[in-house]
């Protein structure tokens, strides 16, 4: 799909209708469309918004995609966020604009909706053995030469099975591929060893409609990673690919690609990377970390990078999760109307941090999160909470990738309170 379809798309977005599908919405913007509602800037606490609702922050979400296409200048790398995060198209062309080589992907619905809003770079982590999404591929290469897609290839079996569903397929252009080295015994997938990334690289080779286009991995899956081991796996990553190219691999080629990076280890991927010793071609180090985009309160703020280099700038929690209190059973115990349909909790439980009251904003002092049901937060309150029912509670939450996939519609709200986008995601 070219990128003026994509932009007719994203456009077409705008004109979707408000109603039922789009919890925390105001009710009195049902038929409105998206543009309109948003048109009206109303704001988050005032306009109508029904709790729970999550809301974005239109500063901080600007910051981190500028910090993030900052980073990645500064250190030579091409950036392919991984759009698993936020599976919104607007977002994928917003780190487009802000100097992104294409997004990263996981499964071949997560491709169909890139390409449906016109994204023409595609990385694809994983192996793809699906011979129906095959035949869709190789028709959207064959039928846009714009189009760049390239997936991982971890075994021989993979490699005929791709190799038979093309050829059925009629493939005119051949898939790009890259090995994927694995992380180590006992991570996740890839190839365990050199000899067996030869034996995947040489069966590719045996292929009409596959290509040899580098070498990549997750250093995320590093067993026990510290960043002495994370290193020394990039380095074997890099040295594959060193390999590969004096065996004269990637004869034909425009570029290698040279491809990691998650978002708790990217200062070691801008390490070993800048490394990279000249090869016979250019070389494509692509970064592929995508939590950044909203970054959050919990784990990716623990585990961020840029803890280790506060030089370079930190990125910003920017969800919020709003919820109001229903029942106050005691002076213990309060619940408020969020529960695991609406937030986060596979990592952390949320963070009570603000209340809000008659149009007043206060810290949450005294307020944990200690439990969530389905459409309850359990609060444990001390005698220093000030709660009563009906506050609204403001709350972080751990871990974008199952924060986005609960909302369709989502606010995007400025400091005060306006609301000014509505970002629409595809789960």
């Amino acid at each position: 799909m070219a990128l003026d379809s994509g932009t007719d798309a994203l456009a077409k977005l705008a004109e979707e209708h408000v109603d039922h599908r789009f919890k925390g919405l105001p009710p009195n913007a049902y038929g409105l469309t998206v543009a309109e509602l948003a048109g009206q800037r109303r704001n988050l606490f005032t306009g109508g918004f029904t709790t729970p609702v999550l809301a974005l922050s239109a500063e901080r979400l600007e910051h981190n995609l500028k910090l993030m296409e900052t980073y990645s200048a500064r250190h030579g790398l091409a950036f392919a966020p991984h759009g698993k995060t936020s599976m919104a198209p607007q977002l994928f062309h917003r780190q487009i604009e802000h100097g992104a080589w294409g997004i990263t992907l996981a499964v071949p619905h997560q491709v169909r909706v890139a390409r449906a809003f016109g994204v023409q770079r595609v990385f694809l982590a994983n192996e793809l053995v699906d011979a129906a999404a095959l035949r869709w591929i190789s028709a959207e290469l064959d039928a846009d030469p714009d189009f760049r897609f390239v997936c991982y290839v971890d075994s021989v079996r993979g490699v005929q099975l791709m190799d038979a569903a093309l050829t059925e397929a009629g493939a005119g252009r051949p898939v790009d591929v890259v090995v994927e080295l694995a992380a180590g015994e006992g991570a996740r997938t890839g190839v365990r060893t050199e000899a067996e990334c030869a034996a995947v690289a040489d069966a590719v080779a045996g292929t009409r409609t596959l290509r040899l286009a580098g070498v990549a991995g997750y250093e995320g899956e590093v067993p026990d990673a510290d960043p002495e081991k994370v290193h020394a796996w990039l380095r074997r990553l890099v040295a594959l690919a060193v390999d590969f190219d004096k065996a004269g691999r990637f004869d034909g080629l425009e570029e290698i690609v040279v491809s990691a990076g998650g978002s708790a280890w990217f200062d070691a991927v801008a390490d070993v990377f800048a490394e990279v010793p000249a090869l016979s071609l250019p070389v494509l180090k692509l970064l592929r970390s995508g939590a950044y985009v909203s970054h959050d309160d919990g784990h990716y703020r623990e585990l961020t990078p840029f803890n280790r280099v506060p030089e370079e700038g930190a990125l910003e929690p920017a969800f919020r999760l709003w919820s109001q209190v229903v029942s106050r059973p005691s002076p213990e115990q309060a619940f408020t109307n969020a529960g695991k349909r609406d937030a986060a909790y596979d990592l952390h439980l949320p963070f009570a941090q603000v209340v809000r009251r008659d149009g007043a904003e206060r810290p949450a002092t005294g307020i944990e999160v200690t439990g969530l049901s389905d459409q309850h937060a359990w609060l444990r309150t001390t005698a220093e909470a000030d709660l009563e029912v009906g506050d609204w509670l403001g709350t972080g939450l751990s871990h974008p990738c199952t924060s986005f996939d609960k909302w369709q519609l989502i606010p995007v709200a400025e400091a005060d309170g306006t609301v000014v986008d509505y970002i629409r995601t595809f789960f």
